[in-house]
């Protein structure tokens, strides 16, 4: 209440300090003008008098000078009229003009105000030529009237502005009450519930812009006291039934402990927020790809430093002046720091040589890889860039832990190892590795795999890559291969090689359906897309040839031929991420894709349905959980993948266990989620079929399938992930690196 009466008295002090200023500036303007008034009217009459006294004066006939005097006396607001001769005396005055005062004014023979007695007068003097007898006339006009109207001007002015105060007061008071006092109270309310365990919603009861950043942050604070509230509870239950799950809070007490606090660094091409420009505004998002998806959560835990390529449009507007910013936006958590490279930089060594070159060797999906000597020395250069930028972060830091991820920076663990021989050094190969005759293709093979050697510690998806890798540096490199350890030893360096299969966080979906507005319908979002269905699947990839879309649109139409009873009931719905856009390869797989899907959908058309929809765009993970909240099935079907995080993704959502997984066999993630609908990407017959099982299969087997998938990933989640590479790491004897 104080500070709404201290908002009243400041408006009431301020409307009336405005109607006093403009009241006086009304008052000055308006008193000016009825002087003018009285001034043109006495010259007026004095005008007409003077010739009507002209011909008295010349003769002096003073009782016609009287009479004339005695006539204009009953004009209104005149006192009256006196008519003196040259030499100061009265020829004739009216009857009112009786004091002696007046006559001593009016001697004076100057117009203007004075005050006579207790009265003021306007008086006039005009002068009367006649010759030797000339005279002047002097009006007396009582100025009373111009002080009473000044008066009322002051009167009804702040008459007015006193019932604007009144009325201002009254609707700031309701405004405040309606629009402050009122969602405030409730927001207070909502707040006392959260705390006390009433509500599990997350939207705070304000509405409108003005609120908008208090509603932001009672969100964010909402979701974070109701987290921390069920990982209590969880952590309670676990302890109760003598389980252990790895949650963000254990992973980071289990890295503070390992790490004597020392942040952890990781370094990647792909950066996991990127700012656009959005009209004016710069907007930041999240980059498709699992990378991405497994490795935030970590930094989030842990803190430290993620280094990265900048590619958003507006990446370096929004950091500072060493190219940093602290993310995630809505609460930041760690560091990322950007490395800005050329487009000859990013053409060589991001196109060119990682993705023309090493990302199709190592997927054997039957598409030729390109190596060019400029695209080497490029991809060099920038391994050089971000050594650089890697030993600028870590200065001053004791054996700083570092990770490493995937195949664009192959050389890198060595470069790092030879100019900090203490730095704990890990690589994580996000994508399959071939067998040493496939990699034997790479001109450089032995440099990249020098470049590995340099890690103290290697990780892949799986085992059989280890083998593949290990047998790949037998074939290339002299060195010692520790088989029953999985070691390679080389120049006095150690490195081990093991297999840490990534997950996601298991918890995330439940967290990104809680920021969707409602529960996603089936029906809903169908019609939002313009179709209707009675059975949905859905697939959510970047567009990559590696990721089986041609075979997997195929294996629809050729479900829709099988079983024609789902022509008009089942929409397959393709999320596509736009990828590597400056590849010709990608160009025309993207090409050919379109034109097999506007094929199929041609073939099958009919109103109020699609056989297939094919959403081409970045989606936010609150998106993608809404589509798969609504899937009867999924289709995972790379033709070689690493791991493919999107099957676990999609098993991680389905919190009423609906839903059947569809798994490609050469997808790592198929070596873990056995559950699943295990197929072979190239038999579109058999992927058709699956189709159709997926659709038909049993309420109870969907639910007991579903149960196991996620108890799977709910025990091996990311974080757990995460503490078992950073405590191999950890554990490791750093020996002298010698360099290569």
């Amino acid at each position: 209440m104080k500070i709404t009466a201290k908002l009243i008295g400041s408006l009431v002090f301020a409307i009336a300090l405005v109607a006093i200023v403009f009241t006086y500036i009304n008052v000055r303007q308006e008193k000016s003008k009825l002087y003018e008034e009285a001034r043109g009217r006495s010259a007026l009459l004095a005008e007409s008098l003077r010739e009507s006294m002209r011909t008295a004066v010349q003769s002096g006939d003073r009782p016609a000078l009287q009479k004339l005097a005695d006539k204009f006396q009953h004009q209104r607001h005149l006192e009256g009229v006196t008519v003196y001769s040259q030499r100061g005396e009265v020829l004739a005055k009216s009857a009112s003009v009786s004091s002696a005062l007046f006559l001593e004014h009016a001697a004076r023979g100057v117009s203007g105000v004075y005050r006579v007695g207790d009265k003021r007068m306007f008086i006039y003097t005009l002068a009367v030529p006649a010759g030797p007898n000339s005279a002047r006339i002097t009006l007396f006009t009582d100025a009373a009237y111009i002080d009473y109207e000044v008066f009322r001007i002051w009167k009804r002015t702040l008459a007015r502005a006193l019932a604007q105060m009144a009325l201002i007061s009254i609707v700031t008071l309701l405004v405040i009450r309606w629009n402050f006092v009122d969602p405030l109270v409730q927001l207070a309310d909502w707040m006392r519930r959260l705390r006390v365990g009433e509500t599990s919603g997350h939207l705070p009861p304000l509405k409108g812009d003005l609120f908008a950043p208090l509603a932001k942050e009672a969100t964010t604070l909402a979701k974070n006291l109701q987290y921390a509230r069920r990982a209590a509870q969880n952590e309670a239950r676990l302890r109760q039934e003598g389980e252990s799950l790895w949650t963000p809070e254990r992973l980071k007490e289990h890295i503070k402990m390992r790490m004597n606090g020392r942040p952890l660094f990781v370094i990647s091409n792909r950066e996991p927020y990127m700012h656009i420009k959005e009209g004016k505004d710069i907007r930041a998002i999240v980059p498709a790809g699992g990378l991405v998806t497994a490795l935030d959560p970590i930094l989030k835990a842990a803190g430290g430093t993620w280094i990265a390529h900048g590619s958003g449009e507006a990446d370096f507007e929004v950091t500072d002046d060493k190219n940093r910013i602290t993310v995630p936006p809505e609460e930041p958590a760690y560091t990322l720091h950007r490395v800005a490279l050329s487009k000859e930089e990013e053409d060589g060594y991001y196109y060119g040589f990682s993705n023309e070159g090493i990302w199709p060797l190592c997927h054997i999906a039957h598409i030729r890889p390109i190596f060019r000597k400029e695209d080497w020395q490029y991809y060099q250069d920038v391994n050089r860039r971000f050594c650089d930028t890697v030993l600028e972060e870590i200065e001053g830091e004791k054996e700083p832990a570092i990770l490493i991820q995937d195949y664009h920076f192959t050389l890198l663990p060595a470069m790092i190892k030879a100019a900090r021989p203490d730095a704990r050094v890990a690589v994580f190969w996000h994508i399959p590795w071939p067998n040493p005759e496939t990699f034997g293709i790479c001109p450089w093979q032995k440099e990249l795999v020098m470049g590995l050697l340099g890690a103290d510690l290697i990780g892949f998806q799986t085992q059989f890559y280890c083998n593949n890798f290990l047998d790949t540096v037998d074939r290339v490199l002299e060195s010692r291969i520790d088989w029953e350890h999985f070691s390679v030893q080389k120049e006095g360096h150690s490195t081990l090689v093991k297999p840490f299969p990534i997950s996601v966080d298991f918890t995330q979906p439940n967290r990104d359906a809680a920021k969707l507005a409602e529960k996603p319908d089936p029906a809903a979002v169908l019609k939002d897309l313009g179709v209707k269905a009675d059975k949905v699947a859905i697939g959510v990839d970047r567009i990559d040839y590696t990721k089986g879309m041609l075979e997997r649109v195929k294996a629809v139409e050729r479900f829709l031929e099988k079983y024609p009873e789902y022509v008009r009931k089942f929409t397959f719905i393709q999320l596509g991420a736009p990828s590597r856009t400056h590849i010709p390869q990608y160009h025309r797989f993207l090409a050919e894709l379109h034109a097999e899907v506007d094929r199929i959908n041609w073939r099958f058309k009919a109103k109020d349905w699609k056989a297939i929809v094919f959403l081409e765009k970045h989606h936010e993970h609150k998106e993608i959980t809404k589509y798969y909240k609504i899937a009867d099935a999924c289709l995972v079907t790379s033709l070689h993948d690493g791991m493919n995080l999107v099957a676990k993704e999609f098993v991680a959502a389905s919190d009423d266990h609906r839903g059947v997984l569809i798994l490609s066999r050469f997808a790592g993630a198929s070596r873990e989620l056995k559950d699943a609908l295990i197929v072979n990407p190239y038999d579109i017959e058999q992927m058709a079929d699956a189709i159709y099982y997926s659709l038909v299969m049993p309420k109870e087997e969907v639910e007991e399938r579903m149960g196991r998938m996620r108890q799977q990933i709910h025990e091996n989640n990311i974080y757990k992930w995460a503490a078992n590479l950073t405590e191999e790491l950890m554990r490791l004897r750093i020996d002298e690196f010698r360099g290569v």
